[in-house]
């Protein structure tokens, strides 16, 4: 019965040991441009300076070639307005991404191609500061899609260069002024390339 009980133990403990010496995990942190086009729509046009921003995320390999990832990206940038020919200067923005999705992924030697799909939220919230023209302006949550193909680069077991191309399909914010004034009622994609370091664990 003791054999038996120390070869249970010896069995656990190697599954353990081999389950831990697997990386199923990784985070990585990279750093992103962020570019919008110009969107005209309902007499309204706004565009976005370009910008530079980062993108943190958390993948879960749920199979050697399926993962599932949480994002959360930053930016900050300039939403200009001209509705009916009239421009209302610029809303200095806080630009947060928050979201989820699906990766797929293959593996050629140290080459890892990757794509990716999910939802997710994009977060406009106006500074009122001197960047900022339109002072009753309100913070938007606007709910997109996340598409996206990179390629990882293994550089050691443990950590990778990700390079990516990402896009963000949301509509256009609003920021809520009265009378729908900078409303546009089209959507735009936001594209972020993106390049960083994973660590896998």
């Amino acid at each position: 019965m003791k054999k038996m009980i120390v070869l249970l133990c010896a069995l656990v403990l190697s599954a353990v040991a081999g389950y831990a010496q697997e990386s199923r995990q990784d985070v990585s942190i990279s750093g992103v441009g962020a570019f919008a086009p110009v969107i005209t729509g309902n007499s309204v046009q706004k565009s976005t300076t370009t910008t530079l921003g980062f993108l943190a995320s958390y993948r879960y390999m749920l199979t050697p070639r399926s993962a599932l990832e949480l994002n959360y990206g930053y930016a900050q940038n300039t939403q200009r307005y001209i509705v009916y020919g009239k421009s209302y200067g610029g809303i200095h923005t806080l630009q947060h991404e928050m979201s989820g999705a699906y990766v797929y992924s293959r593996n050629y030697g140290n080459f890892n191609p990757f794509a990716e799909i999910g939802v997710g939220a994009m977060i406009f919230h106006p500074l009122k500061d001197e960047g900022t023209n339109q002072f009753d302006v309100k913070q938007n949550t606007n709910i997109g899609g996340l598409f996206g193909a990179g390629l990882a680069y293994e550089i050691s077991p443990s950590f990778d260069i990700r390079a990516e191309y990402r896009g963000f399909l949301v509509k256009t914010p609003d920021f809520g002024l009265p009378g729908d004034t900078f409303k546009t009622n089209r959507y735009e994609v936001i594209s972020s390339p993106s390049i960083g370091i994973a660590y896998h664990f």
